[in-house]
């Protein structure tokens, strides 16, 4: 147990961001848009399973995932482990403001400008992919580079660069 422990602890953000997950500059205009795509990229390369789509749009219908921070909105998708076949983060960043409930309070619409969808598979690393998370999501700095980047590989160097 301790050495899958070590193995996870070992295992940074940058880790489960993959390029074919990564959409910048995108053109979503509802969150159900970006799942279908997200999705649909997903299944063809044998990531996740025929259930995925439906089931994360269930689990951010009935867990609101939105967050309202300082001057942005943000997101962060999940759904459950028995769907994801091979683990990632997917990064989107948006030309548009896609609404999303908040996740303190459903009746509260954020206007997300980054999302982070979790494509986990470990339930136990759910939690410590979230914390790495809420840390990119206090840092200003970092979000806005990363909302000014135009390609994928950019995303990746952000990631690496602070080392997270």
């Amino acid at each position: 147990m301790k050495k899958m422990k070590d193995e996870l602890e070992e295992k940074k953000l940058s880790d489960y961001i993959k390029e074919p997950l990564i959409f910048v500059q995108a053109d979503f205009k509802t969150s159900e848009e970006l799942f279908e795509q997200l999705y649909h990229e997903a299944k063809s390369l044998g990531w996740v399973t025929d259930d995925f789509l439906e089931r994360i749009k269930v689990r951010e219908a009935n867990f609101p995932t939105g967050l309202q921070l300082v001057n942005l909105g943000a997101a962060i998708p999940h759904t459950d482990a028995e769907c994801v076949l091979n683990e990632f983060v997917a990064v989107i960043t948006n030309g548009n403001k896609i609404p999303f409930k908040r996740m303190d309070d459903s009746n509260q619409i954020v206007e997300s400008d980054v999302e982070f969808v979790l494509g986990l598979n470990q339930p136990h690393a759910q939690l410590a992919m979230l914390q790495s998370l809420m840390g990119v999501l206090q840092n200003e700095s970092l979000l806005s580079e990363l909302l000014l980047a135009s390609t994928p590989q950019e995303v990746i160097e952000i990631f690496q660069r602070n080392d997270l």
